[in-house]
């Protein structure tokens, strides 16, 4: 038997292995499940950077940032598992590791959603409210997925034994390959407009929600430019900013969906089913937010965007709960907490409050907290 790594360099180099993987991976199926992928590593580099990172679009030192702290993470959990715990880890088998590793997924995703990114250390609550936890989970689950490559990876380069435990890992580690081969492939059609096509049970009312939606966010993205500009707390300033990018990816998503799976323009709402749209400020209200006195902005501007908010929460959960096709509840689902959340957000909501409201908001549609709280 060759000698093997110590645990801790073992560790490091599944680390690098495991978090790499997790980050294309990520990268490679956001837009699958409705996300903006650099919209979701922006808010991830604002974790140790706070606000400032944040811009009404994400700049590439915004997404290299989140990337860099997002494989620091996943990196460090590895340390953990296979060097700190290797006296108990480091001599299992593939299987075991592996039926290990979700369970450790569902753990540690669990700890920075809920603890380690709102509370203690780093005390950001932006993170935990506006990413429901399970974005995380599938992130984390990702990265775990490859640990059982430590059989093999423990070993110098070239000199592992050929045993049945490093022939599984390698075996293993093309199933990751083809994996990353497979969501490439995915993606590249998609931004060549070749989606795969529409599928649920409802299909008008995916289209009637898709085209409210996207004229609501459109409203949102005007007023959160407002904000962005006009804002005097600076939070609320950086918060208009990410509010503007990620209902702008958000509409790029629906726009790329319609067109593949209807095959034509998204159709303009008429002005009745703007009026009747909820949440959707009227002419007045859009004039009361442009022509408030510096020293009133801010609470005219989070009173107008929390009714506006109030409203898009009801038609996601409208959608989510609806009979669509499956990724677009997803998307509803995740754009219904997002929008609970700024909202807590613009209330200067922390701490333990703020996890207490993030869970609310992904476990249910919250709608009348959240109109009672924006009266």
């Amino acid at each position: 038997m060759p000698p093997a790594h110590s645990n801790w360099i073992a560790a490091a180099k599944l680390g690098l292995v495991s978090s790499t993987f997790s980050t294309i991976v990520s990268q490679l199926a956001a837009a699958q499940f409705g996300r903006d992928a650099a919209v979701d590593w922006m808010t991830v580099a604002a974790i140790p950077l706070r606000d400032g990172i944040i811009g009404s679009e994400p700049s590439w030192g915004a997404i290299i940032s989140g990337i860099a702290f997002h494989q620091w993470a996943d990196f460090s959990w590895a340390l953990v598992f296979f060097g700190l715990f290797g006296r108990w880890t480091a001599d299992l088998r593939p299987l075991t590791i592996l039926a290990l590793a979700l369970p450790w997924a569902v753990f540690t995703s669990a700890s920075e959603w809920f603890v380690l990114v709102p509370l203690f250390p780093f005390f950001q609550p932006i993170f935990t409210l506006q990413q429901p936890y399970w974005i995380g989970l599938l992130v984390h689950a990702s990265s775990a997925v490859m640990y059982p490559l430590f059989v093999w990876l423990r070993f110098p380069f070239a000199t592992a034994p050929q045993t049945s435990a490093v022939t599984f890992a390698k075996a293993w580690a093309i199933g990751g390959v083809a994996v990353v081969a497979a969501l490439g492939s995915v993606a590249a059609l998609g931004t060549l407009g070749h989606q795969l096509p529409w599928m649920g049970t409802d299909r008008a009312g995916d289209q009637h929600y898709m085209r409210h939606m996207t004229a609501h966010h459109r409203q949102g993205i005007a007023l959160a430019r407002l904000g962005a500009e006009r804002a005097r707390d600076p939070q609320l300033k950086a918060l208009a900013r990410l509010m503007v990018a990620s209902q702008a990816g958000e509409n790029r998503i629906f726009d790329a969906w319609w067109q593949n799976w209807f095959a034509t323009a998204m159709p303009a709402c008429s002005t009745q089913e703007l009026a009747e749209m909820p949440g959707y400020l009227t002419d007045a209200q859009q004039a009361e937010a442009r022509n408030a006195a510096p020293d009133q902005f801010d609470a005219t501007f989070i009173r107008l965007m929390s009714l506006h908010h109030a409203g898009a929460v009801r038609m996601a959960d409208a959608e989510w709960r609806g009979r669509g096709d499956t990724r677009l509840r997803i998307m509803a689902h995740a754009i219904r907490h997002e929008q609970q959340g700024e909202i807590a957000l613009m209330h200067k909501v922390n701490g333990f409050d703020a996890v207490r409201a993030a869970v609310r908001n992904m476990l249910a549609d919250n709608v009348n907290a959240t109109d009672a709280g924006t009266r």
